[in-house]
């Protein structure tokens, strides 16, 4: 586990990551667009919990919810959720190789989708079937990826 965070690493990933979130994407792949805000919202928890938690988790996620203009507290909910999962398991998730990091990645985000998708059907949003969990795999893909950049980022910058 690193032990030196660089907050300007922090801040500029998860900026990143908000923007990827309402970025222009292909309207044919935009159901695989990767879940960007809760790679970081995962990534930030388990390498920095004292520093990033439930509640930053949550304030990120109401910040989405106002780009994405989705009903209020939607995303805070699944971001603090990902967060609180990630902080029960972070200890263990230190001892895992790379790809069964990738497939707790998947479960979480997975997780956290299930929960946005059940709210958005309880508010009258259209039943897509389970298209939905898309992001979570392709987030859990990209997590072999942004893992070892951020870390090596930390590393130098931290």
């Amino acid at each position: 586990m690193l032990s030196i965070i660089s907050y300007p690493v922090m801040f500029v990933s998860i900026l990143l990551s908000l923007v990827l979130s309402i970025s222009l994407f292909p309207s044919a792949w935009f159901e695989f667009r990767p879940e960007w805000l809760g790679l970081m919202v995962f990534y930030w928890t388990f390498r920095a919990p004292a520093q990033f938690g439930i509640l930053m988790a949550w304030v990120l996620g109401l910040l989405l919810d106002v780009l994405e203009a989705t009903p209020l507290g939607v995303n805070g909910l699944g971001m603090a959720m990902i967060a609180f999962l990630v902080l029960t398991v972070h200890q263990r998730l230190r001892m895992f190789p790379l790809v069964q990091q990738c497939v707790i990645v998947f479960l979480l985000l997975g997780i956290n989708q299930m929960l946005v998708h059940f709210i958005k059907q309880l508010l009258g949003a259209e039943s897509t079937g389970f298209a939905y969990l898309w992001p979570a795999a392709t987030s859990a893909l990209l997590w072999v990826v942004v893992c070892p950049l951020l870390d090596r980022l930390n590393l130098r910058l931290g």
